[in-house]
């Protein structure tokens, strides 16, 4: 497997006061991305751009954002396979993994089975992903209200917790105080105790990891708890939130129309732009006796 981070020559160009540049060539350390291929009981399922590391995690964090597992349990086996490299080596670069879940039946749908697991009356998607947007399009709000099993409980967060939980998260940031190029995803208890923490390239393969650990832990059911991200609050991860079965979702960046809607319709408390002693509550409510 892949290093987390990779070190390259690269030429350093600075804008001196006179208005001349200085040039330094010099080695700088990059963020690794690789593509990794999930198959599902011998059928590609997806390949996404990730930054090597708990793959394992982030293949239980998708499948269980996705609506095709429960729980760690529904997966019997999951293993790389013996692929090799031009140098002769494994790069760990797909993993197989075989499923026993058998999700249920659209609504008014007497089949079985599903976008991913696919049967006679559900063609497969094949999705290839980049490290910017994984699996987007994932379907309507509708759809996503359909397949989310996880009561969320209602959470007034107190704003001091809010501006702490941010700083938090950079404190496990380590590759990218390295590379100045990765996103990181953690989850709190709702009291603002730390859980677990991952990076990766990707926001959503972040958030994919933090998911697949707390499953894999068999402490996903716990309620009230907080996903804490380095990005933008998109559709898609409101959508792993909510199937998680969290609180809220803090981000540090803007929040998108379709993550405020959604959040708002299935009761998820969201707060984007928490920086700089400052945030925006799109969904839920807050504590408001600490103003």
């Amino acid at each position: 497997m892949g290093r987390l981070n990779r070190s390259v020559a690269a030429t350093k160009y600075v804008r001196k006061p006179d208005g001349s540049f200085s040039k330094d060539r010099r080695a700088d350390a990059i963020t690794a991305e690789e593509p990794l291929e999930i198959r599902v009981n011998g059928t590609t399922l997806t390949t996404t751009m990730r930054t090597p590391g708990h793959d394992l995690e982030l293949a239980h964090g998708f499948l269980h954002s996705e609506g095709q597992i429960r729980s760690a349990a529904d997966i019997s086996t999951a293993r790389y396979c013996a692929g090799a490299g031009p140098d002769g080596q494994n790069t760990y670069n797909v993993l197989d993994i075989n499923s026993t879940y058998q999700p249920p039946a659209p609504k008014g749908d007497g089949s079985s089975g599903s976008a991913l697991f696919p049967t006679k009356a559900a063609p497969l998607r094949l999705t290839i992903t980049n490290s910017a947007c994984g699996v987007c399009g994932s379907g309507s709000i509708e759809s996503i209200m359909e397949k989310s099993y996880r009561q969320i409980k209602a959470v007034k967060l107190t704003p001091e917790l809010v501006l702490s939980l941010p700083e938090q998260l950079r404190e496990h940031q380590t590759l990218f105080r390295k590379t100045g190029g990765i996103h990181a995803a953690a989850v709190f208890e709702e009291d603002g105790t730390f859980l677990v923490a991952r990076e990766d390239i990707g926001r959503h393969n972040a958030a994919d990891k933090v998911i697949g650990h707390l499953l894999l832990e068999d402490s996903l059911e716990t309620r009230g708890r907080i996903l804490v991200m380095s990005s933008r609050a998109s559709f898609e991860l409101v959508q792993k939130a909510i199937m998680a079965g969290f609180s809220a979702l803090i981000t540090v960046s803007a929040a998108s129309s379709l993550a405020v809607e959604l959040a708002r319709e299935a009761g998820l408390t969201l707060i984007a732009f928490a920086r700089d002693n400052r945030f925006n509550l799109y969904a839920g409510e807050m504590d408001d006796n600490t103003l």
